[in-house]
Order: structure tokens, then sequence, then C-alpha cells
């Protein structure tokens, strides 16, 4: 039999390139369908309330009064007055060195104590005790804002816990939340308690995470547990460290507000007026909206520029960074 000559393979067309994408990128999608179900919400709420938001910003270059429209004829727009107002009130200099000085307090305090935590935990053989410790450390993260000035309000009285303590001591009993100079260090006390447990989380699961191969070649080379973790544990920590840091370096100026707000008074404004505890002054009790925004504007530029540098640098010294 005369064989039949097989038509050479035409070459591919636009149209069934765009059909094998098609199908390419509907596979895809069918295949991982149950990660993109806990996506979209997620995505969702982000957009709804972290960016959608965002299209307020623009009453800051505004004199903005409620019910007034964003772009209307009666719209006054004042461009950067509100920022150069902020830069010359007499607050600037008190809540922006506030803000630094609780933020840099709660970062020499509270940004190494989970790292130690976590690598003096991870050296506890008996499991009963360390996750009872870890859950014991959990918990003061759960509990509200609210609650805990409450409760540092009730400690801080002159009748409170704590100078029940200070008097055996043989020190005057004092409402230690009505001093200027003692507030830093109560406050910095309280964020630290309240958010290392918590904070150490994720130092616990990278620990976890690292090939315990290379524990037992160092034992096998003749290594200690200090050498273990010198030489391992906190190598395979150091991206995690690198990011925690770039991320803290960039909220210099975002003090924990609500804390804030909650346990100071007018006595203690020297020390414990920040930027958020302003804009809700000046914003909510006073209503003086768009030169709020246009400072909450400035702390996130400040704070953006800050992570940006954070960044650079983190990538250039060990090679880890957030992009």
């Amino acid at each position: 039999m005369k064989k039949q000559a097989v038509p050479a393979a035409g070459p591919v067309t636009s149209g069934s390139k765009e059909i094998k994408i098609y199908s390419r990128r509907t596979r895809v999608v069918r295949e991982n369908l149950e990660l993109w179900s806990f996506i979209i919400p997620a995505a969702a709420l982000i957009i709804l309330f972290n960016y959608a938001p965002m299209y307020g910003i623009i009453i800051a270059f505004q004199n903005y009064f409620p019910g007034s429209d964003f772009f209307s004829e009666r719209t006054v727009w004042v461009g950067l007055k509100h920022f150069i107002d902020f830069a010359k009130s007499e607050y600037f200099t008190r809540v922006v060195g506030n803000s630094i000085t609780l933020s840099l307090l709660n970062l020499m305090f509270g940004f190494w104590l989970p790292i130690i935590f976590a690598l003096i935990l991870n050296e506890i053989r008996n499991l009963k005790f360390k996750k009872f410790v870890q859950t014991a450390s959990y918990l003061p993260y759960f509990i509200s804002n609210v609650v805990v000035a409450g409760m540092a309000i009730s400690f801080c009285q002159p009748t409170g816990l704590v100078n029940i303590i200070l008097e055996v001591f043989g020190i005057q009993a004092k409402s230690w939340l009505d001093i200027p100079d003692k507030f830093p260090m109560i406050y910095t006390i309280i964020n630290v308690w309240k958010s290392f447990g918590f904070n150490s989380v994720l130092y616990f699961s990278t620990i976890s995470a690292i090939d315990p191969s290379l524990y037992e070649s160092a034992r096998i080379d003749g290594g200690n547990r200090w050498h273990q973790c010198w030489h391992i544990t906190l190598p395979g920590l150091k991206s995690i460290i690198a990011i925690q840091f770039i991320l803290a370096l960039g909220g210099i100026l975002n003090a924990n507000s609500d804390l804030i707000i909650l346990i100071y008074n007018p006595a203690t404004y020297e020390t414990a007026d920040v930027i958020g505890s302003y804009t809700y002054r000046e914003g909510i009790t006073n209503g003086k909206y768009s030169y709020t925004t246009a400072v909450g504007l400035f702390m996130s530029a400040i704070g953006f520029t800050l992570t940006f540098i954070a960044n650079k640098v983190s990538n250039w010294l060990t090679g880890f960074g957030l992009w």
C-alpha cells in the first residue's frame, strides 16, 4: 500500500495560543480552588478596610467639614497648609519626640526579649513545662487594652499593688501614673509584658523548621548547647529578625496610641502625648478632620521612608529584606 503523506503542522495561530493560555489558567484555578477560597475573603477585607479608605486622604489638602463633598464647587483646596500648620505647631516637637522616645524604648526592650525568650525556651527539654510557659506567655496578648489599662491604673494608685510592694522596701506611696517622668517606664513595661509572648511565636516556628541534622552534626563535632545556639539557631533566625526589625523601625512613630489614651492624663502630656493621641484629641474632640488627616499622612510618609531605608540597609548587611 502506498503511504499517504502526513501534512506538516502549520504555525500555531494567536487564537490557539489564547485558548491554551485560558485553559491552563482555568486548570490552575480549579486545582487551587480551596486556596482561593481562603485568599479571596482576606483580600476583600484588606481592600475594603485598608485600600478603599485611602480615597479619603484627599481631605488633607482641603478644608473639609462633615457632609461636604470631596469634589464640588464648594470644596476649598488649601494645598499643604495643614502640613505647614502642624510643623509650626507648638505641639510638633512634643508629640514627635514622645512618639520616637516611647517607640525606641519599646524597640530596645520589646524587640529582643521575644528572641531571647524563644532561644531559652527552645533549650528546655521538659515538654509539659515548655508548653505551659508558652501558653502562659501568650495570654496577656489576648487581654483587651481596656482591661490592661484598668489593671495599670488600679495597680499604680496610692493604695494599689505596686505601692503595697514598694512600701515593704521603704518607698513612699505615690500615684505613679500622674508623674510625667515615670510614664515612659510604665508604658514600656505594660507594652512589653502584653506582647512579648505572642511576638515570640514567629521565632518558635522558625526554630522548629531548622534541620535537626545540623544539631546532630554539631554534637558529633563536640559543640555544646551554646555553640549550637550561636552557630545554628541564631543564623537560622537571621532572616526573620531582619524583617521584624525593618517593620519595627518603619513603625517608629506608631506608638501604642490606644493604650496611651487609656492611661495618660493632662498631668503626663509632657512625656505621654504622642502623634496618635494628639490626632485623636484634635480630630475627634475638636473636629479638625482635615488637619488630623494631614498629620496622619505625614506620619505614614515618614514610616514608609524609614521602612524603605531600613530595607535597603538590611539587604546590604544581611542579604534579607521585605523586597
